[in-house]
C-alpha cells in the first residue's frame, strides 16, 4: 500500500491550491496580488499633543525605512506588500494612498510622505469611524492579498460614531484582522479626562480580533519607534510562535468588560470644556 501523504504535504498541498484560487481571482477581477494588505490607522484626535503626532509620524516612517521592516516585506510569497497610512479621529484623512511596496526603495518613499506638514483639525475619538473607513477602504482599492490587516493605534476609548465593537463585527465578518497599539503615555490636564488607565486591556477586549490579532502597548513616546518596527514585522511576516515570542494576543472578550466606557466618560465630562 501507498504511504499515506505527510501532514506538512497535505498543508503545503493545500496552500498552492489557495495561492492558485487567490492567483485566477485577482486575474478576473484585475486587481494586483499582494501578500498583505494593510492598513496603518493613526490617532491625531485632539488629545494628542502636537509633538505626539510629530512622534507617530517620525516614528512609523523610521521603521519604514529599517532593515528588519524590508526584510519582512521581502519573506512573503510574492515578496511585496500594499500600505496605506490614515490619520483619524472624528474624521479620517488619507495621507499616503494605497501604495505597492517590494523594495527597500518603496518602503523609503513611503516614508518621505508621512514627514511633510502636519496638519490641525480633528477632534474627538472614534475608534468605530476608522475601522468602518478602513474596511470600505480595503474592498475598494486594487489590491488583493493574502491577508487584510488594520493596524490601529490610539490614545483613548472610542467616544464618538457606532460602537467600537459594531464596528469591529463588520470588519471580522470581512475575514480582516485587526491590531492595537495603544498609547498609555499618560499626561496631565484636561484631555487626561477622557482617557483610561486600562487602555491596554479595552483595546484586547473591544478593538483588536481575527486569527493572531494582538496589541503592543506603548507606555513611553521612547519606546514608540521601536514598537512600531516590531508591529510591522509582526503584520508583514506573521507573528512568531513559541513561548515568550509573540505580543499579547486577542482573546475572547472577558465578561463583563464595558466597551462604552469612553462615550460614558463623554457624556459625564462633556460640559466641562468646550470640546466639540
Amino acid at each position: 500500500m501507498d504511504a499515506a501523504p505527510s501532514p506538512g504535504h497535505v498543508l503545503g498541498m493545500r496552500l498552492l491550491l489557495a495561492l492558485f484560487l487567490w492567483t485566477g481571482l485577482a486575474q478576473a477581477e484585475g486587481l494586483t496580488e499582494v501578500d498583505v494588505e494593510l492598513v496603518l490607522a493613526v490617532d491625531v484626535s485632539r488629545s494628542m499633543e502636537p509633538f505626539e503626532l510629530e512622534i507617530q509620524r517620525r516614528g512609523y516612517a523610521a521603521a519604514l525605512r529599517s532593515p528588519e521592516v524590508h526584510a519582512a516585506i521581502a519573506r512573503g510569497p510574492l515578496g511585496y506588500v500594499a500600505l496605506t497610512y490614515i490619520e483619524w479621529a472624528g474624521t479620517q484623512r488619507v495621507i499616503v494612498p494605497w501604495t505597492r511596496v517590494e523594495t527597500p526603495a518603496d518602503a523609503n518613499a513611503f516614508a518621505d510622505q508621512l514627514t511633510v506638514a502636519f496638519q490641525d483639525g480633528f477632534r474627538r475619538t472614534s475608534i468605530s469611524g476608522a475601522l468602518d473607513f478602513a474596511v470600505r477602504s480595503l474592498e475598494t482599492n486594487a489590491f488583493l492579498g493574502l491577508r487584510q490587516v488594520i493596524d490601529v493605534s490610539g490614545d483613548g476609548p472610542n467616544n464618538l460614531g457606532p460602537p467600537v465593537l459594531a464596528a469591529r463585527a463588520r470588519a471580522l465578518a470581512q475575514g480582516i484582522v485587526i491590531n492595537g497599539l495603544p498609547l498609555m503615555t499618560r499626561r496631565d490636564g484636561p484631555t487626561a479626562l477622557w482617557g483610561i488607565d486600562d487602555l491596554d486591556v479595552y483595546y484586547e477586549n473591544c478593538v483588536i480580533g481575527g486569527p493572531g490579532a494582538f496589541v503592543i502597548p506603548v507606555t513611553d513616546w521612547d519606546d514608540f519607534e521601536g514598537a512600531v518596527r516590531r508591529k510591522l514585522i509582526l503584520e508583514l511576516a506573521g507573528p512568531p510562535t513559541g513561548p515568550g515570542l509573540g505580543p499579547r494576543l486577542w482573546r475572547a472578550q472577558a465578561e463583563g468588560y464595558n466597551c462604552l466606557i469612553g462615550e460614558e466618560i463623554w457624556e459625564r465630562n462633556r460640559g466641562l470644556f468646550a470640546y466639540p
